[in-house]
């Protein structure tokens, strides 16, 4: 069961289950790279008055004997439901509202259900070696689907050009999977993990 705390922006509510902090551990590889085992913590944090999720992950890759061996990446982001932004939001920049949110009640909310009974969302996502990803996906229940709608990348960058990922919660755990097109390869599997929930 799901505890949802009311101070939760409603537009949250079909996200909430991913609230909180999550640890685990995975399995990376692509194309002809080996697999190989990494560790995990995720955080989801929702902060007070906002309609939006700010995400953190941070991914290391583990040694044959467990141990911590090197950092693979450290994520960071912003989760929000798909609606038209108007004068009651922020933005753009930190230009303050001129009118009152359009919504701030579950009625409000629940006029962006889609016809599968879930709600469009996007999330932008900024990894630490020149890539930005921008997503348009979908929540369903304790389910997320995302794939790229935008992939920037600095002049440094490796080449990478389109990812998919899903989320679910299962038995009380955050499972993902995540596939991508790299390296001059189709969109293929890259990394999946299993994650507990710790606070």
């Amino acid at each position: 069961m799901i505890e949802l705390d009311s101070s939760v922006h409603p537009e949250l509510v079909p996200l909430s289950w991913l609230i909180g902090s999550w640890e685990g551990v995975g399995v990376v590889g692509y194309a002809d790279t080996p697999e190989k085992q990494f560790g995990q913590s995720v955080d989801f944090v929702a902060h007070p008055g906002t309609p939006f999720l700010q995400y953190t992950a941070h991914a290391w890759l583990l040694s044959e004997d467990g141990e911590l061996e090197s950092t693979l990446t450290l994520e960071t982001g912003i989760w929000q439901l798909v609606r038209p932004r108007d004068a009651g939001d922020v933005g753009p920049g930190m230009l303050v509202p001129t009118e009152e949110p359009s919504f701030t009640s579950a009625a409000a909310v629940e006029t962006l259900r889609t016809n599968d009974e879930g709600f469009e969302i996007e999330a932008e996502i900024v990894h630490p070696h020149g890539v930005m990803e921008l997503y348009a996906g979908h929540v369903n229940g304790p389910r997320v689907d995302l794939s790229t709608d935008v992939v920037a990348r600095t002049r440094t960058a490796k080449e990478y050009t389109a990812s998919t990922r899903m989320y679910g919660l299962v038995g009380g755990e955050l499972m993902w999977a995540w596939d991508m097109a790299a390296l001059g390869h189709e969109l293929a599997t890259h990394s999946s993990a299993r994650l507990k929930k710790i606070a």
